[in-house]
């Protein structure tokens, strides 16, 4: 965890510059600022904690219920920022949007995962059509079905050569075998785990 001695406030008259990331989705939430007595908070408690100008020492979500949970914090190679990866409670902005940048979704792979657990959690109401995703979810046979017909036009479309098409079946393949997995409680996070232990790295634990 980070090293509060390693950092320089002075650069800052106290303070350093905070980035604040989504530890799953990759996605930038936010910028702010802390001083050592607001980084020696957010060690001790495991949540984050800001200095603001206007608010002094400022706990993010103390108020709201959206607060940070610390995955991982890492200070950059001249000691005046820190990088803070979280998992977020709620909404990191004020305003209620979930960044503080209009970018959208840094991730649509991990987009297209929350949408589909949204599905899997909520049943249509009486007389509700349900989506396809709902459909597949359940429908064993058809969601198992639709993989192999999907991977089946992939291979067809690698194999003629066309570019284009087997960008879309690659999207198509991608998507059935989230919803696939979804049924067994097998999340993106789970198999992005598998591949990180492949390539030789450790995914941090995060805090619950």
């Amino acid at each position: 965890m980070l090293d509060l001695s390693k950092l320089d406030f002075t650069k800052g008259n106290g303070l350093v510059t905070v980035v604040t990331q989504d530890a799953h989705s990759g996605d930038l939430l936010m910028v702010a600022h802390a001083d050592r007595e607001a980084l020696e908070k957010t060690l001790e408690t495991g949540e984050m904690y800001y200095r603001s100008r206007t608010r002094g020492l400022w706990h993010k979500g103390g108020t709201s219920g959206n607060v940070q949970r610390v995955v991982s914090l890492s200070a950059d190679c001249d000691g005046d920022a820190v990088l803070a990866r979280v998992e977020k409670a709620g909404p990191a902005c004020h305003t209620g949007a979930e960044t503080c940048f209009d970018i959208g979704p840094v991730d649509a792979l991990v987009e297209l995962d929350r949408t589909i657990a949204q599905r899997a959690a909520k049943a249509p109401e009486p007389g509700e059509k349900p989506s396809y995703t709902r459909r597949l979810l359940d429908d064993r046979n058809l969601r198992l079905k639709k993989i192999g017909e999907e991977g089946a036009e992939l291979v067809t479309a690698c194999a003629d050569g066309d570019k284009e098409r087997a960008t879309e079946e690659a999207a198509d393949v991608l998507y059935h075998v989230l919803v696939a997995v979804r049924p067994l409680g097998i999340t993106l996070d789970d198999v992005k785990a598998v591949l990180a232990r492949r390539a030789g790295k450790s995914v941090p634990a995060t805090q619950k």
